[in-house]
């Protein structure tokens, strides 16, 4: 996405931003590519063997395809019918099954300790408040144990301009994570600088924060 370095992009009403990514998610190939977020994938070692797993705003399918190779049953939500059409395709020609629904995450009733894992990898459309909302759901839906995958871009990202939302209040610092997940087993907390390369949608020198957290038991 393209931004200003200020931030101060107006906020887009839900039908714009549908119209949005429906035309981004209509143009041939994969906006962010086929393979899964290098950071999620980063974490196979510590992603459980089997269970049940939830990739949220899945887009194209490349995050739920690869925890479904891995053994675990998923599901994927996204809020463009285009993306959940694609990742249809997608997860059928990668010989898997995923549970796809068209859904929008912040009105969602979410379910309560029912996933082993959550891969919420760059989902800042979200506002501070339904972010909130997002996070204590993620807390809510995670089985005692289970784990939480997060991936984003930091504030420091509006000075790249190589992905992510234009508002500054949409984008990650540590100490908030830290926060909305007090009293969590923080297995890695890292804030770094990387070239990314994920498709069109993420490609370039990008300011990243990544979390892998561990629901108490």
């Amino acid at each position: 996405m393209s931004q200003s370095a200020g931030g101060h992009a107006p906020r887009k009403t839900h039908a714009q931003a549908l119209e949005r990514w429906n035309g981004r998610y209509s143009a041939p190939g994969f906006l962010f590519g086929e393979a899964p977020n290098a950071y999620l994938a980063s974490k196979a070692d510590v992603l459980p063997r089997r269970g049940r797993a939830l990739s949220v705003a899945d887009g194209e399918g490349r995050n739920s395809v690869w925890l479904a190779e891995r053994g675990l049953a998923v599901d994927a939500l996204d809020f463009s019918p285009v993306a959940v059409a694609k990742a249809r395709k997608f997860a059928a020609s990668r010989g898997v099954k995923v549970d796809f629904a068209v859904a929008n995450v912040v009105e969602l009733e979410w379910p309560a300790q029912t996933y082993d894992v959550i891969a919420a990898i760059f989902i800042q459309f979200a506002t501070p408040e339904e972010r909130a909302n997002l996070f204590a759901w993620f807390q809510r839906a995670l089985k005692p144990g289970g784990l939480l995958v997060l991936q984003g871009y930091r504030v420091e990202q509006l000075g790249y301009g190589t992905g992510g939302p234009p508002e500054r209040d949409h984008l990650y610092t540590a100490a908030m994570v830290k926060q909305a997940f007090r009293g969590w087993q923080f297995l890695e907390i890292a804030t770094y600088d990387e070239e990314i390369h994920e498709g069109a949608g993420h490609n370039g020198m990008s300011a990243l924060l990544g979390a892998t957290i561990r629901k108490p038991v």
